[in-house]
């Protein structure tokens, strides 16, 4: 249930509340390991299909270091895949401070465990069937809020930190450097009974930017044409007013920036990567992992149950909770709640879940195609709620099912 909040906005009464979500762009240190690890994943995948990864970095001045356990028939260059991602990033000049060619990189790898092995590997182990790769809870959100079927807040802090990227690589603001983030604050109107799901975005209340520049441009440019040129063109114009608050490189300046000015590590960005603390999390992060990690897979599949349950209209907004044992195949639980919205009961949504559903590692790996080289894509502008070729948990191809087994005829 949403909470009165205290603030002392004076355009925001107390039947309104604040919510708040940050992006970061795919230059920011956190985001650089990130995608070095999903591009490592993506060289082992399209090699072999099977291979078992769990591939950590660390970037900073000067320096990347990779670890983690890896099981695969694939040889990879792992330097050579290091420095073509930071390159591809935008990291190719030393005068910026971090440069591909230029950094040290740091390999040590060792096999996957044996003990985790057989609880993965179908037909050894305690168990049969190919089991969960670790215990844990993973969870899945979607909401009416967006097109996408996303919260507001993130989607929106998402389409800036993009457009920050694009308006960089194309030049159109030729100053612009690789690292960055976002932050949308947004004015709910809520509903009576105080449900979350039931509240409606009433204005955008404040945007955050940081990005990194060169020298050169002088605050009062930077200001204007971040304003001008990449957050008003993806606002939607109803939720933007006079009252709007802009905070622009609030420090004054950010000339150093990425690995030289933050150390960067792979999952750290598990809020940004999901929802953008809309919802819950389950602390597992997903960038490095093969989907025989459920962390990773379970996490897809929960947001694609969500987003087509939503999508059909059995709720306007719905969370999916899995959780597994390491080894076991079936998940341990199923919990929905669809914030005071659902249009039949939650425990009839649950049985249609578990019916219509692939919920193992073997079957959610099979359903969703995840067992091929797509990840590096993933790394940067969010998991969730981008309609790309590749990323099937967006799919809502389960919208008829769902209305057939809820008893809600399809409209024609």
């Amino acid at each position: 249930m949403v909470k009165k909040l205290i603030h002392n906005n004076p355009h925001c009464d107390t039947n309104e509340y604040l919510f708040t979500s940050e992006s970061v762009t795919m230059g920011h240190p956190d985001k650089v390991a990130d995608h070095i690890s999903d591009a490592i994943l993506d060289a082992m995948l399209a090699q072999d299909p099977k291979s078992r990864v769990a591939c950590e970095t660390l970037v900073t001045t000067g320096l990347v270091v990779v670890a983690g356990e890896i099981t695969t028939k694939a040889y990879v260059d792992i330097p050579g895949v290091v420095r073509k991602t930071i390159k591809k990033i935008g990291y190719d000049d030393p005068a910026i401070g971090f440069d591909g060619d230029d950094c040290a990189v740091i390999v040590s790898i060792d096999n996957q465990s044996a003990d985790i092995s057989q609880g993965v590997t179908e037909g050894t182990g305690l168990h049969e069937e190919q089991g969960a790769g670790d215990q844990g809870l993973m969870f899945g959100y979607a909401c009416r809020e967006t097109p996408a079927l996303m919260p507001m807040p993130i989607q929106l802090a998402h389409a800036i930190t993009n457009r920050l990227a694009k308006t960089r690589q194309t030049r159109k603001i030729p100053w612009l450097r690789p690292d960055g983030k976002s932050q949308v604050t947004v004015e709910y109107e809520a509903c009576p009974e105080r449900s979350r799901g039931n509240s409606k975005p009433k204005r955008i209340h404040t945007v955050v930017v940081a990005t990194q520049h060169a020298p050169s441009v002088t605050y009062k440019q930077l200001r204007k044409q971040i304003i001008e040129k990449v957050i008003l063109p993806v606002l939607p114009k109803r939720l933007v007013d006079k009252n709007i608050i802009f905070h622009i490189n609030p420090t004054g300046r950010f000339v150093i920036g990425g690995p030289k000015g933050d150390c960067g590590l792979t999952g750290r960005k598990i809020i940004v990567d999901t929802y953008g603390g809309r919802g819950s999390h389950g602390g597992g992060c997903f960038s490095g992992k093969d989907p025989t990690k459920v962390d990773r897979s379970a996490s897809y599949m929960a947001r694609y149950i969500a987003k087509n349950v939503v999508a059909a209209g059995l709720a306007d907004a719905c969370e999916i909770q899995l959780s597994y044992a390491i080894g076991v195949a079936e998940p341990i639980s199923v919990l929905v709640d669809t914030e005071r919205t659902a249009k039949i009961s939650e425990k009839k949504i649950s049985e249609i879940i578990r019916r219509l559903f692939p919920l193992t590692p073997k079957k959610m790996i099979a359903h969703l195609k995840l067992a091929r080289p797509i990840y590096a894509e993933t790394s940067y502008g969010g998991h969730f709620g981008r309609n790309l070729p590749n990323f099937t948990w967006e799919k809502t191809d389960m919208i008829a099912k769902l209305r057939k087994a809820a008893g809600i005829k399809t409209r024609k």
